[in-house]
């Protein structure tokens, strides 16, 4: 009969903590270029892709940062929008760039070699991101590099 007495509180406890809203992980995003088009007056588009990593959607409002080609002086990258990504899912923003001359001919170069071309690139900077369970927005770092190639058939596109 003790051990009963003491059981039934314990239980009753567990099942109020059980009760609370769960907390969701919240992860940083990953950055990357999904696209890179050069424009008629030699500015660079960039289409951003944003993956949200978490178990929660999120609301992202700036993207600030750089992007690097090849070893050449990097540029700034800086957008303000609003979009909101679900859990695990991703979308996507365009920004115009103004390359250096150095970027514009590197680029070229990758260009005139068709399909055996390729352009390593790095991304870096802070999204910021309001989690659905969180009061205030706050800043998510991202880094990452992958490689440009041009696109078969669409000149001036990169992938």
């Amino acid at each position: 009969m003790s051990v009963l007495r003491w059981i039934v509180p314990a239980l009753l406890c567990l099942a109020l903590v059980a009760c609370g809203p769960p907390k969701k992980s919240v992860f940083p995003p990953t950055v990357t270029v999904q696209q890179l088009t050069v424009l008629p007056g030699g500015q660079w588009q960039l289409t951003v892709r944003i993956q949200n990593n978490s178990y929660s959607s999120m609301d992202f409002s700036v993207l600030e940062g750089s992007m690097q080609v090849a070893e050449l002086m990097p540029i700034r990258l800086h957008a303000s929008f609003k979009r909101d990504i679900p859990a695990f899912a991703g979308d996507v923003i365009q920004l115009d760039v103004l390359p250096t001359a150095a970027m514009t001919q590197t680029l070229q170069a990758v260009a005139a070699k068709g399909s055996r071309g390729s352009l390593p690139y790095r991304i870096g900077g802070s999204a910021r991101a309001q989690p659905e369970q969180e009061d205030a927005p706050r800043d998510f770092d991202f880094s990452g590099k992958d490689w440009l190639s041009p696109v078969p058939g669409m000149p001036g596109t990169f992938r």
